[in-house]
């Protein structure tokens, strides 16, 4: 679930990890974007999406989205907690942390020097020097596949980075569709490669564990994909298929709905 296709990341991970999986996506174009929503009407459009989700009885739910993660995380989990296992995004600091350069993370304004990001950074940073990066308008360019405003959007956040950044942390779901655009754009001449961090591959294998399931790559790939538009029965929006990891899921297997 998400309010966009922020969660084409997450979903391509369990696509790959699992070609069999039936899977439904709940998105919200109606009330998209949650960004600039108070936490307390996000939490409303959260829970409303996740119900819709809910109802299809899937065996775990997937929050493809670091914003809503922050928010409403603990609202999501207390409605369908134990019945259904809740998986959260969380911004991928410790992995990041762990080779020992300065890192910058590039989020959602929302997100950026938010009291949980803030956390993160004193829980898992472990001294490594972090600059928080407010990325405007990316996430919207990106969920339009809006070629100008993402180049813009990447630009400005760029012109925000310091020089001496090694690693970067993808904080936005949306993100990780343009990543090796984020990387062209910060990547410095004569420098070593620079290291992107995404959450999507992690979350996808905890969403496995959590339901005692095991990778299977190799597995037939027979999963349906449902979408749900506002809880509204609906096709994949145009702009996923700008982008591969949307273009991946129709290939995969047959459109359809198991009820």
């Amino acid at each position: 679930m998400d309010s966009g296709i922020g969660l084409l990341a997450a979903t391509a991970a369990v696509r790959r990890l699992r070609p069999d999986a039936d899977l439904v996506l709940s998105l919200d174009p109606d009330g998209m974007p949650w960004g600039p929503r108070t936490p307390e009407d996000l939490t409303r459009r959260a829970l409303a999406v996740a119900e819709a989700a809910a109802a299809r009885r899937p065996e775990a739910l997937i929050v493809g989205c670091n914003t809503a993660t922050v928010h409403a995380l603990p609202a999501l989990r207390a409605r369908l907690e134990p019945g259904i296992p809740v998986i959260g995004t969380v911004p991928a600091i410790k992995p990041a942390a762990a080779g020992g350069g300065r890192i910058a993370i590039w989020a959602t304004p929302a997100t950026t020097g938010s009291a949980y990001q803030r956390g993160l950074i004193d829980d898992f940073a472990d001294g490594v020097p972090v600059t928080e990066v407010p990325c405007w308008g990316l996430a919207e360019a990106v969920e339009h596949a809006d070629e100008a405003a993402i180049d813009a959007a990447v630009g400005a956040a760029a012109a925000l980075t310091p020089d001496d950044v090694t690693t970067v942390v993808l904080g936005c779901t949306h993100y990780e569709l343009v990543a090796d655009r984020i990387r062209a754009a910060l990547q410095r001449p004569g420098t070593a490669p620079l290291v992107l961090h995404g959450s999507a591959g992690a979350v996808a294998a905890q969403a496995l564990r959590r339901i005692g399931e095991l990778p299977a790559p190799d597995a037939p790939a027979e999963g349906t994909l449902t979408v749900l538009l506002s809880g509204r029965e609906g096709d994949l929006p145009a702009p996923a298929l700008h982008y591969a990891e949307g273009r991946l899921l129709p290939a995969t297997g047959p459109l359809a709905d198991r009820r």
